[in-house]
């Protein structure tokens, strides 16, 4: 008897499993179906922005620096890169890290271009009449240093990738510590890191 009452349990359970199984590949179906319908109404661009991969957290040091992927990217990543390369290679990887931040602080700003290459390249045409000296020095711009391209170039690419910015505290202007133009006498200073000093450019400048 107890035998006989076993397997008809198990029979029981066996059949009420598969009943919510059946139920649950529904509810699964018309729930992927849902999904489906979605991303095919949205634009290719916004469900690339959903898959690409969060921006690393930034480690400000060499070793995690070159634990990075190699990285590259478009026009825009060239001109931070470059910018980085040019304006910072001499500095620590917390001083390159805050460049980009400076870079990336004007492009959000209504007052400069709205792209990174714009803002690198803002004035540039007459000789230093431009905002990062070494697009309007006269001098060719040469990379003779590829492992610190390489090195910038991973900079650019996690700081493009939206990458928080918390170094420079918004700061629009940085110089080195070894000159003292007429502008950081009256824009507040943020920080000092490594040779260099960054302000934040005040939203309105005193006419006193």
């Amino acid at each position: 008897m107890t035998r006989i009452f076993s397997s008809a349990l198990v029979a029981l359970m066996l059949s009420t499993v598969a009943g919510v199984t059946a139920r649950a590949d529904t509810a699964t179906a018309k729930l992927m179906g849902q999904e489906g319908r979605g991303l095919s109404a949205m634009s290719q661009s916004r469900v690339a922005s959903y898959l690409k991969k969060p921006a690393a957290t930034a480690g400000y040091t060499r070793e995690w620096l070159d634990a990075q992927e190699p990285a590259e990217g478009d026009a825009q990543w060239r001109c931070l890169s470059e910018a980085l390369y040019f304006e910072a290679r001499g500095e620590t990887v917390k001083g390159q890290f805050a460049v980009a931040e400076v870079i990336l602080n004007r492009v959000d700003s209504p007052r400069y271009p709205g792209t990174i290459c714009g803002v690198v390249n803002q004035g540039t045409g007459a000789k230093y009449s431009c905002q990062f000296t070494y697009t309007c020095d006269g001098r060719a711009e040469i990379i003779a240093e590829p492992r610190a391209f390489e090195r910038v170039g991973k900079i650019a690419d996690i700081m493009a990738g939206g990458a928080k910015r918390p170094l420079t505290k918004g700061a629009t202007h940085y110089h080195t510590q070894s000159v003292s133009p007429g502008w950081a006498r009256v824009f507040p200073r943020t920080a000092e890191i490594g040779y260099h000093y960054f302000y934040k450019q005040p939203t309105r400048l005193s006419r006193n």
